[in-house]
């Protein structure tokens, strides 16, 4: 028989290529739905915030859409939930990218251009370096795993973080608290190791399912 995918809400905002998302997710086993209705992202057994393009046009379309609301909301609630990229970058307090746009201060922290000495964007494969205390985000990866980063912006370090790359000095690559996983960068375009970060995040939400398919 074969098991039921889990179903993914991905947050259907109108930013960016969504469905590059979408279709990561549904290659390592999920149901992952582009959606802004707030039943059936309620219904889902994780959710997923992508986001490209710069901090600000990113929350504007958020709160726009009320799906701030709906993000802040399935956090609290600990609904599994997955911030990918700039999905990252605005669950922080700010970004000095838009010093007048707040972000959705889950993190308490703020995002910052990259130093002067590195080219901006990083827009390369780099290697993750986890940080000593093992967590499920990398299950099955190498130590070092390569993954695919674009970004001009990384958020301050702090205690939620998990992971860092090393471009030009430490730069935070992911963070977690919980069933809340952030990443810097991009897991659909990461290849293998992309897909089982994917795995793990569905693995993680499909033991946790907060709601009826």
């Amino acid at each position: 028989m074969v098991a039921e995918r889990p179903l993914i809400a991905i947050l259907d905002y109108g930013i960016g290529n969504l469905h590059s998302a979408q279709k990561g997710f549904e290659c390592a086993g999920a149901d992952a739905r582009l959606t802004a209705d707030a039943g059936l992202i309620a219904e889902a057994a994780g959710v997923v915030l992508p986001g490209v393009g710069a901090f600000e046009p990113c929350m504007k379309a958020l709160r726009s859409t009320g799906l701030d609301e709906v993000a802040l909301e399935r956090i609290e609630s600990d609904t599994p939930f997955f911030g990918i990229c700039i999905g990252m970058q605005v669950l922080y307090t700010g970004s000095t990218e838009a010093p007048d746009c707040e972000g959705l201060g889950v993190f308490d922290a703020t995002v910052r251009l990259l130093p002067p000495e590195v080219k901006r964007p990083q827009m390369q494969w780099n290697i993750v370096r986890p940080r000593a205390v093992a967590h499920p985000m990398f299950d099955g990866l190498p130590d070092e795993p390569w993954v695919y980063f674009v970004h001009s912006y990384s958020a301050d370090d702090g205690p939620d973080v998990i992971a860092t790359c090393d471009y030009g000095t430490d730069l935070v690559a992911a963070a977690a608290r919980g069933p809340l996983w952030a990443a810097q960068f991009h897991p659909e375009k990461s290849g293998s190791n992309g897909l089982r970060i994917l795995a793990n995040f569905i693995a993680m939400a499909s033991g946790q399912n907060h709601g009826r398919r």
